[in-house]
């Protein structure tokens, strides 16, 4: 066989595997972007490289698309055999753990709850968030005693948090503020209350950025929030509709 026709065989071949590799290719791709349950990742309402140079991309694409997308998958891994679990409100799930089948509880605590924590996560979150105002604001000086105050007491009772977990504002139905911490993906929706905003001290949350010094990420990331969202959900809070 000549060197030609060597050649040609080699490119017919080479031209077969691809053609057969495509659709199998083509099919992983659709079956990846495909819902694979009732528990949907919300998308970014904003770029990935929105919130830097206070919050980095790779860090968003990471905490987004790896983690959160996990506490999804693992959601709807449990609603296959419980699919009452997606019936009902998440918030609603997690207020009523007891009623969780115990072989399945501590997976729904902590997945529902990282589902919810970071839905609400990403939604108080954006560029150019400015400052608040209006009821949010006279809510803060009323209750947490000015913005200055608050800032401090919120960073300090994040950065007290041993290990991984999360900084809330819880809000009331008649619109009072309050501050505490929770671990791991806990959240104060599984004692009934309602979450107005909230900081995630877990490290996958800033240690491309910030390394150890979580003090440093939980200063940064007031640049990032968005005051309007977070009045948006006061007034939703108020109003008895507020969800995660």
């Amino acid at each position: 066989m000549s060197l030609l026709s060597r050649r040609h065989l080699m490119m017919a071949a080479t031209g077969l595997v691809a053609a057969a590799a495509a659709p199998r290719l083509a099919f992983a791709q659709a079956a990846a972007a495909a819902p694979s349950g009732p528990f949907t990742l919300p998308p970014l309402p904003y770029a990935a490289a929105a919130l830097e140079p206070h919050i980095d991309a790779k860090t968003m694409e990471i905490h987004h698309g790896k983690h959160h997308q996990a506490y999804v998958t693992n959601m709807n891994n449990f609603a296959k055999d419980h699919p009452k679990l997606a019936e009902m409100p998440v918030q609603d799930v997690l207020g009523k753990l007891g009623d969780v089948p115990e072989a399945i509880r501590t997976g729904v605590r902590n997945n529902l709850g990282g589902h919810a924590n970071h839905t609400m996560f990403w939604q108080i979150m954006g560029p150019n968030g400015g400052k608040p105002s209006g009821e949010v604001l006279a809510a803060i000086d009323r209750d947490l005693g000015g913005m200055e105050k608050f800032q401090t007491d919120f960073n300090a009772a994040g950065g007290k948090q041993f290990g991984s977990g999360w900084v809330f504002v819880t809000v009331s139905k008649d619109g009072k503020l309050a501050i505490e911490a929770r671990p791991n993906q806990d959240t104060p929706l599984m004692d009934g209350k309602r979450v107005l905003m909230g900081n995630d001290v877990w490290e996958h949350a800033y240690y491309l950025n910030y390394q150890n010094r979580r003090a440093d990420y939980l200063k940064a990331w007031w640049n990032t929030v968005n005051w309007s969202k977070v009045a948006e959900r006061y007034e939703a809070a108020k109003a008895g509709t507020l969800g995660v």
